[in-house]
């Protein structure tokens, strides 16, 4: 069974009254001013349009050869190839700009998902996040920019909330607001799951919480286990991480606890520029893609 990497040092950014106060600010800068959406995590990496250019690619349009961005289609030595995934699945075609539904966990103030849809991404588009201030900042930009009936947003706690698809109303519903949810028109999905699933950052918070479940394990341990169910078969899970290297990503996210007869594989990466110190070569951000595939090994407890 694979090592998950040691537990970071907790911090305030994995509470959620740090997230609730940053986005209460940003909601009224926003409001003076539309221009300012409030903090683009990574934008000084630019892992926000590495992470479109590898959705992009696996949809056909490819990059040209000066692009930072890799995936099992290219010839990249540094790309790992896995074999097909099962032929008569719809992800051997490749992403569609037409009806990918895409799923961003932690969204904040929605800034990936408008990029999608700037980009032309067409399928339906949902975020996701357990501040209610994160949501309302989300859609008061998306308001701005007519977008606000175009994607949905929705509060969910990832960990301890109800299964997503009880939480996103039907396409036709009118918002609703409870003590643990507030929902808008939803994606519509196949049995709540979704194409690809994004996190930009969000697992670096959760793994700074020092919060524990009912099993005693911080928090960050049922991530995973959480992510799996929301995606189908051969569905993809894009994260860019500034907390955890290429490597420990993979010692979380593939091997190890087996969910419902599912597990990940990896299925790509996007390279960043390098430094080098002491002899040792790395980056200060790291973006892997897991398939999820199924697997007769026994589940998890």
């Amino acid at each position: 069974m694979t090592e998950k990497p040691k537990h970071l040092d907790p911090s305030e950014l994995g509470t959620r009254e740090y997230w609730d106060k940053l986005y209460t600010t940003e909601i009224a800068n926003n409001a003076a001013n539309p221009d300012d959406i409030g903090t683009v995590w990574f934008d000084d990496s630019d892992a926000e349009d590495k992470m479109l250019d590898f959705l992009a690619r696996l949809a056909g349009d490819i990059p040209d050869a000066s692009s930072s961005c890799s995936s099992p289609l290219s010839e990249d030595e540094n790309v790992q190839t896995l074999p097909p995934p099962d032929p008569s699945s719809s992800a051997t075609r490749g992403l569609s700009f037409e009806t990918t539904s895409i799923l961003d966990l932690g969204c904040g103030n929605g800034s990936i998902l408008f990029s999608l849809r700037a980009r032309g991404w067409r399928g339906p588009l949902t975020g996701v996040d357990y501040s209610a201030h994160s949501i309302r900042l989300a859609k008061q930009v998306a308001a701005s920019r007519n977008l606000l009936s175009d994607i949905s947003f929705a509060e969910w706690d990832l960990l301890r909330g109800p299964a997503l698809s009880t939480v996103l109303a039907p396409p036709s519903s009118v918002t609703t607001t409870t003590t643990t949810t507030t929902t808008t028109k939803s994606s519509t999905t196949t049995g709540g799951t979704f194409d690809v699933v994004l996190d930009k950052g969000t697992f670096d918070a959760i793994s700074l919480s020092d919060a524990t479940d009912d099993r005693g394990r911080r928090v960050c341990e049922g991530y995973k286990a959480r992510v799996l169910p929301l995606l189908p078969v051969n569905g993809l899970f894009l994260i860019t991480s500034c907390n955890w290297t290429e490597a420990e990503l993979r010692d979380w996210f593939v091997g190890g606890e087996i969910v419902d007869g599912a597990a990940f594989e990896e299925a790509g990466r996007v390279k960043y520029r390098t430094f080098s110190f002491g002899g040792v070569s790395g980056q200060t951000i790291s973006t892997l893609c897991f398939r999820k595939i199924a697997t007769s090994a026994p589940s998890s407890a």
